[in-house]
């Protein structure tokens, strides 16, 4: 790595940990350890040039942070000199250090891209088209978009699977409308209260309406605006029947929540997949090969007991990584 592109990383990082740091939150920097991993199903490059090195980077909570060191370990089977530039503070710092090419691959979602990067209004609620539409537009800021993994980390509503029953049976958010009002009771955060694509969209579009007088509507008192964290113990205690939560969060699992289908495809894509700098997958185009046999495995179960892991049972994310990755044959215990 040259000294000019060492020291744009590192203004970035800089940058951005002052950012975070004015906002009092936030986690510290990781150590950049990944276990010593030989290769498995992910060979070592047999013509791989000696030195040959790529810069992986990731947002700083749970699921990037496993993501990350997936691509970490990846990378580093396959015989490359790796930079682990994991857990940087903040979306917009990881664009920055991507579209600056002072990265090389990082994992990125469909509709983060579309919508906080590319600054388009509406998501696409089709998977493939979302991933195709993100494609075509950062193909001009030099990256490469790798096919989509299955996992979308979206929006949706999730009900404890104690109360599944009580509620007639519900799997999809389209039957809300069949319940009496008195069970039309939802826990939200702020955010999403008040999002243009968010709650009370949401409902319009399976035809309830927040405040409405008929039979449709939803009473005010139905619904509670907590913060992210207690939606999801609250949904769990029965504070309310329906919780948004996000799809691959750990705590559905350990709490025992059943996801809602989103049969009218109101909420867009946010399927992750792996970026590359397009210069270094021209360079080094085996690249693709290796991250496209992880991504059909990473699916929202699988991303759900990951960052449960994490979460929960307080465990290392590299270590997750490293475990899930020797499970699923990709790499081997050196």
């Amino acid at each position: 790595m040259n000294r000019a592109r060492t020291r744009r990383i590192a203004a970035t990082l800089v940058a951005a940990a002052a950012a975070l740091a004015l906002t009092g939150c936030g986690l510290q920097p990781a150590a950049s350890f990944v276990p010593a991993a030989g290769p498995g199903s992910i060979k070592r490059i047999d013509d791989l040039p000696a030195g040959a090195h790529i810069t992986v980077t990731s947002k700083n909570f749970t699921e990037q942070l496993v993501l990350g060191k997936i691509g970490v370990l990846a990378a580093k089977a396959a015989g490359f000199d790796v930079t682990d530039e994991t857990n940087v503070p903040g979306s917009v710092a990881v664009r920055q250090l991507m579209t600056g090419h002072d990265a090389d691959m990082t994992y990125e979602y469909t509709g983060t891209a579309w919508l906080t990067y590319m600054g388009h209004k509406e998501g696409i609620p089709d998977k493939t088209e979302q991933w195709q539409a993100v494609r075509k537009e950062d193909a001009r800021n030099g990256l490469t978009w790798l096919d989509p993994a299955p996992m979308n980390n979206t929006y949706a509503f999730a009900v404890r699977k104690e109360a599944v029953k009580e509620l007639g049976g519900i799997t999809k958010l389209s039957q809300i409308t069949d319940l009496p009002k008195d069970q039309r009771t939802f826990c939200v955060e702020s955010e999403f209260n008040s999002r243009a694509d968010g709650f009370k969209p949401m409902l319009a579009k399976y035809g309830l309406e927040l405040g409405g007088s008929g039979d449709n509507g939803i009473p005010k008192g139905n619904v509670d605006i907590l913060d992210t964290g207690t939606v999801y113990t609250a949904t769990d205690r029965g504070t309310c029947n329906f919780g948004e939560v996000f799809t691959t969060d750990g705590r559905i699992k350990s709490l025992g929540l059943q996801v809602l289908q989103d049969d009218k495809g109101f909420f867009p894509a946010y399927n992750v997949a792996p970026v590359l700098d397009s210069a270094t997958l021209q360079k080094y185009p085996q690249l693709e090969g290796i991250y496209d046999q992880i991504s059909p495995k990473l699916t929202d179960p699988v991303l759900q007991e990951l960052n449960r892991q994490v979460d929960v049972e307080g465990r290392e994310p590299a270590d997750v990584a490293f475990d899930w990755m020797v499970k699923e044959g990709f790499i081997t215990k050196a």
